[in-house]
């Protein structure tokens, strides 16, 4: 992986494997976001964990689906922690985490097995990224659903996903999402195939993962591969760079910093378009 300015310093192989849990049984693999007192907010070596976990379960043909979920039901993954963006200083640190999110999703979204998202508490910023990325997402009935980046950062989204956000909701409903900065409730999300099936109790929704997980672990792997491939090359191809102008306008603004800042002193940002 290219370097991106000081962000390339900052994974740690270590950690990353603790926060987030790898099992695999009776051909279901289990990835588990461990950060709960954090609400499982992804630090920069989580992602690359992530990605890697990908690239095992593609290499391991026994595994035949992957069930990905949050720690302590609070949370399935409240986005990247912003602490990670305190290292951010030039042009190529915005564009390389950009760049990482979307190599890191890519990786899940044409990882080999069905992939399930099961989601109970909070589900948003990268966090709904990620859950978006895979082929299935289940929802415990406290779960919650947003891109609020219009009110904590001021940040945006990749090409790569606002084209896979669209894709799954449409542009209209993205547009709103974004717009209001609200968070979406597990009967709205079901409501307008944000997700696919809504488990009301939490405690019952890792049974229920795992149940669908072994229904599709069941079938023809080759048919539910094409199925995956298929859909995602209809989607349409985005040029590489293309949106680069997009993310150095958010993140290289003044509003970038006073949004990082007003975050980590928990007050409200002030936010001017500059």
């Amino acid at each position: 992986m290219p370097a991106y300015g000081k962000l390339s310093f900052m994974t740690d192989p270590a950690t990353a494997n603790e926060d987030i849990l790898y099992e695999v049984r009776d051909g279901i693999a289990t990835v588990t976001f461990n950060r709960p007192q954090a609400r499982n907010a992804f630090t920069f070596a989580m992602y690359e964990r992530l990605a890697e976990i990908c690239a095992e379960v593609d290499q391991e043909r026994s595994i035949r689906a992957m069930v990905l979920t949050g720690a302590g039901g609070k949370a399935f993954a409240a986005g990247t922690d912003i602490s990670q963006f305190r290292a951010f200083d030039t042009p190529e640190d915005a564009l390389g985490y950009e760049s990482r999110i979307d190599r890191v999703l890519g990786a899940l979204e044409s990882c080999r097995v069905p992939t399930i998202a099961a989601i109970a508490g909070a589900c948003t910023g990268g966090g709904a990224g990620i859950a978006g990325c895979c082929d299935l997402r289940i929802a415990a009935g406290n779960a919650r659903f947003g891109l609020p980046i219009a009110r904590t950062l001021g940040n945006c989204l990749s090409m790569s996903n606002y084209s896979r956000f669209a894709d799954l909701i449409g542009s209209a409903r993205l547009k709103e999402m974004i717009f209001t900065a609200r968070l979406i409730e597990a009967p709205e999300a079901l409501a307008i195939g944000l997700v696919n099936e809504v488990v009301e109790d939490p405690a019952n929704l890792m049974t229920r993962a795992e149940e669908l997980a072994k229904t599709v672990a069941s079938h023809a792997p080759l048919t539910l591969q094409a199925c995956k491939e298929a859909l995602r090359r209809l989607r349409p191809t985005i040029p590489r760079g293309e949106g680069d102008d997009l993310i150095l306008k958010c993140y290289m603004s003044r509003d970038f910093r006073e949004g990082m800042d007003a975050f980590l002193n928990k007050r409200a940002p002030n936010f001017t378009g500059e």
